[in-house]
C-alpha cells in the first residue's frame, strides 16, 4: 500500500465532555453532533457532499438515540440528503470502532473521505436505557448458562473487582491511580491540549427548545476535579461491600461527541488540505466477557504485531480508563513505562461519554502528538464482553 492510499486523519475535534445532568443535558444527541459535523466543514472549508459516509458510535441507541442518530445528525447539521450515514455498537470502544469501518471503506475504494466518532448524552438516554423491562435479557438463557461457572455474565464493575484481586492491586493503588488522572488533566499540557481539540460550546449553538441562543453552554470539560486525593479513602464500594472499586476510581458517565476527517491521504492534498495523522493499523480482539483486561491487552499486542511496531517505539499511549484496575493492570502486564500513558489524564477525569469516547482518545492522542513532537501513538479501548479495539497512528509533520 503506498503512502498516498493510507487512511489518514484530516481534523479530529470534540465537544467539551459534560457531566450527566449537567450543562449539556439540554442538547438533543443528533444537534450536538451535527454541531460537529458543521464545525468540520467550517474548518477544512469542506464540500459535505463528497464524503462518502458519515459513521457515528452510540451505545444506548433507544429513544432520542434510536432509529440511527448518525443519520438524524447528519439532516440535522444541514448536509446534503445524499450523505449517507450509520450508527455501531461496539460497547465503549463504539466510536473508535467507527474509524475502524470507515479507514477499511477507504482503503478497500469505497470512499476517498469519511466522518468517523460517537455521541452518547447520558443526561437524557441512561446507560441502563436499553434493558428496558418487557424487552428480554439482552444475553439470553444460552448465553448465561455458558458462563454460569463463573456467576453469568457480570456487570463491568464487578468484573473489575475480580481483575484487581486476581492481580493483587490494593484499594491504594487504585486511588492513586485516580488522583493521577484528575491532576494530569489539569495540568497545562491537558490544557494546551483542549484548546486544540475542543470546539466549545460558545462556539455552537444549543438547538433545543427554551435555549437557542442564550450564548455559552460549556466551554470545557465539567467533569475534572481539583484536590481529589484527598477524598477517595473516604469513598465506600460502589459493586461489593468489601471492594476496593468506586465511584472515585471508576470513570463517571458523561455527555459529548467526537468526530474525525478522514481521507485517503492523496485526496486530501488534492483538495489542499494538509492531513495530521496516518491510521498506521487497526485492530479488534476479544476474550474472557468477564475479566475486565481480557481484551485490553491482547488487542495491544496484535495491533503492534501488525504494524511491524514495538512498545518502545510508541511515543504516547491513551488507555481507556473505565476503572483504574483497567489501566493499572494493563502496564502490569505489558510492563510499560507509565510515563508514556495517558499524560493528559483521562476518562477517570473526564468522564465516560461511551458513544464517544474512543474517537475522544483519538483526538486527546494526535493532539499530544502535535504538542509534544512525538511520532507514534497508540489508542485503546476495553469494551463490555470482553472486547477491545485498538489504533496506531503516525503524526504527519507539518511541510
Amino acid at each position: 500500500m503506498s503512502v498516498s492510499d493510507t487512511p489518514a486523519i484530516v481534523d479530529a475535534i470534540r465537544t467539551p465532555f459534560g457531566a450527566r445532568n449537567g450543562k449539556l443535558a439540554g442538547w438533543h444527541p443528533a444537534d450536538l453532533a451535527a454541531e460537529l459535523l458543521r464545525a468540520l466543514v467550517k474548518r477544512n472549508k469542506l464540500d459535505p457532499a463528497t464524503v462518502g459516509d458519515v459513521i457515528l458510535g452510540c451505545v444506548a441507541q433507544v429513544g432520542a438515540q434510536a432509529a440511527n442518530v448518525a443519520r438524524s445528525a447528519v439532516l440535522a447539521a444541514g448536509w446534503p440528503d445524499s450523505v449517507p450515514a450509520t450508527t455501531v455498537d461496539r460497547q465503549c470502544g463504539s466510536s473508535l470502532q467507527a474509524v475502524q469501518f470507515a479507514a477499511y471503506s477507504i482503503l478497500a475504494g469505497g470512499y476517498d473521505a469519511a466522518v468517523a466518532g460517537g455521541v452518547e448524552v447520558t443526561s437524557i438516554v441512561g446507560v441502563g436505557a436499553p434493558l428496558l423491562p418487557g424487552c428480554g435479557v439482552p444475553f439470553g438463557p444460552t448465553v448465561a448458562a455458558r458462563y454460569q461457572s463463573a456467576g453469568g455474565l457480570i456487570p463491568s464493575g464487578i468484573a473489575a473487582e475480580r481483575t484487581a484481586a486476581r492481580l493483587g492491586l490494593t484499594r491504594q493503588q487504585l486511588d492513586a491511580y485516580a488522583a493521577r488522572s484528575q491532576l494530569l488533566s489539569i495540568g497545562p499540557h491537558a490544557e494546551m491540549n483542549r484548546q486544540a481539540e475542543i470546539v466549545g460550546c460558545a462556539e455552537l449553538r444549543s438547538a433545543t427548545a427554551g435555549r437557542a441562543a442564550r450564548g455559552p453552554l460549556l466551554d470545557c470539560d465539567e467533569l475534572p476535579r481539583r484536590g481529589t486525593s484527598s477524598d477517595l479513602a473516604d469513598l465506600r464500594p460502589a459493586f461489593e461491600p468489601t471492594g476496593m472499586v468506586t465511584a472515585g476510581n471508576s470513570a463517571p458517565v458523561a455527555d459529548g461527541a467526537a468526530a474525525l476527517l478522514l481521507m485517503k491521504e492523496s485526496a486530501a492534498r488534492t483538495l489542499g488540505l494538509q492531513p495530521r495523522a496516518r491510521l498506521i493499523q487497526l485492530a479488534v480482539a476479544a476474550g474472557d466477557p468477564t475479566d475486565a483486561l481480557s481484551g485490553l491487552c491482547p488487542v495491544t499486542a496484535l495491533v503492534l504485531r501488525r504494524s511491524g511496531l514495538t512498545l518502545a517505539d510508541i511515543d504516547r499511549f491513551e488507555v481507556h480508563e473505565s476503572f483504574s484496575v483497567v489501566v493499572l493492570g494493563w502496564l502490569q502486564e505489558l510492563r510499560i513505562d507509565s510515563a508514556r500513558v495517558n499524560v493528559n489524564g483521562g476518562a477517570l477525569a473526564f468522564g465516560h461519554a461511551p458513544g464517544a469516547t474512543g474517537a475522544s482518545q483519538l483526538t486527546r492522542l494526535l493532539c499530544e502528538l502535535e504538542r509534544s513532537g512525538g511520532r507514534y501513538g497508540l489508542a485503546v479501548v476495553g469494551e463490555l464482553g470482553g472486547q477491545a479495539n485498538a489504533a496506531i497512528i503516525e503524526r504527519i509533520p507539518d511541510r
